[in-house]
């Protein structure tokens, strides 16, 4: 299956400021398992007849056994990690595009506006060949993605195939801010949100759009939650609290630990609001959704969620690493567990060749 990333991150976040926990099994047991890992690594560089990099070893041996907790939970090295936390906090150096993988090459699968990979003649579809003289075909599409970024000011030079050509660009970096956040007044006099993602931009973008709603009297509002895979529960929380009265909005729910309760300190809602959610709405757009529906503050309308209703903690090593690990599960507001199950919309509706939902959603407000 193709892998393509543009910049996302598919997980609700915390991140810890408490110590490892203590683990269940017992110091003897515990030993016993370390050691037999040292013999089997031992006898992996007494028998193994090729060249071994003992740190992929072990950085595979990490990434197996979280990843056999569940498809969540994962061990990434320090390259990987210098990403996701770009993707956390919305900014980063780089030049403005979202790429996938395409024929062992990487493919620009579109340009942002005004930035500098559009601005030096970037077109959607190329084909990126090589990174400053560097063949990347086969190379891993976060190795990719961690070599064209970088500091504000420098230059990534980018081997092009267009067509049959292959043409050279210099590209100079740029600070690269992802707004998540889409917002325009429809013909109907109702505001319209779009949330892609959850990160750190996300409640300063929608109260921009929100404002810009107040300053016109726009009182009906429909916020699109459509294909969000998530991002950090904090945002969940404080775009809930724009929509949702005071009261609950989630509950965290940690091993042998009390229901932690997250909630919303708005006196009262001044918006109609319509929420738009289909099967790719997941993570920390369904906490939003869930707080909606369980407090009636809006309409969902759409098709039923994705059903990922656990929490992933981001543990950073020292040596710039990151344990990525499910530490907790959520539940709505009325403690339902979605995970596995997804939020069931308030009015159904399947999308055809048109967009009946957003369809729905105007006529519901009208």
């Amino acid at each position: 299956m193709k892998k393509t990333i543009a910049f996302l991150l598919i997980l609700t976040l915390l991140i810890p400021s408490t110590a490892w926990g203590e683990s269940q099994s017992t110091y003897e047991e515990k030993e016993a398992n370390l050691l037999f890992f040292v013999d089997v690594l031992d006898y992996i560089q007494e028998k193994y007849p090729f060249e071994i990099d003992e740190d992929k070893l072990i950085e595979g041996a990490l990434k197996g056994m979280l990843g056999s907790l569940d498809p969540y939970s994962d061990y990434y090295n320090s390259e990987e990690a210098e990403i996701i936390y770009k993707n956390l906090f919305g900014t980063f150096g780089g030049i403005g595009v979202t790429i996938e993988e395409k024929e062992g090459y990487i493919n620009i699968k579109n340009t942002l506006k005004d930035q500098p990979a559009q601005k030096a003649g970037i077109k959607e579809n190329d084909l990126i060949v090589s990174v400053d003289n560097m063949d990347i075909k086969n190379l891993p599409l976060e190795k990719v993605s961690s070599m064209i970024q970088g500091e504000k000011g420098t230059a990534v030079k980018l081997g092009i195939k267009r067509g049959s050509e292959v043409l050279t660009f210099n590209i100079k970096r740029d600070i690269i801010e992802i707004s998540p956040v889409k917002s325009e007044i429809l013909k109907e006099k109702i505001g319209y949100i779009k949330i892609e993602e959850f990160n750190s931009q996300t409640t300063v973008e929608t109260k921009k759009a929100l404002n810009e709603f107040d300053n016109k009297k726009i009182t009906k509002v429909i916020l699109d939650l459509r294909d969000n895979p998530g991002g950090q529960l904090s945002e969940a929380v404080t775009i809930s609290n724009l929509f949702v009265p005071k009261g609950d909005v989630v509950h965290i729910k940690e091993k042998n630990k009390a229901l932690l309760t997250h909630v919303s300190t708005l006196e009262k809602s001044k918006y109609k609001l319509a929420v738009l959610v289909n099967e790719n709405s997941a993570s920390a757009s369904e906490i939003v959704a869930g707080a909606i529906k369980d407090r009636k503050a809006g309409t969902l309308i759409g098709t039923k969620t994705f059903g990922k209703g656990i929490v992933q903690t981001l543990m950073p090593v020292d040596d710039g690493s990151i344990i990525k690990m499910t530490t907790a599960e959520y539940l709505t507001p009325n403690k339902i567990s979605i995970h596995g199950k997804g939020i069931e919309p308030d009015i159904k509706v399947e999308n055809t060749d048109k967009d009946l939902q957003l369809k729905k959603a105007i006529e519901i407000l009208k």
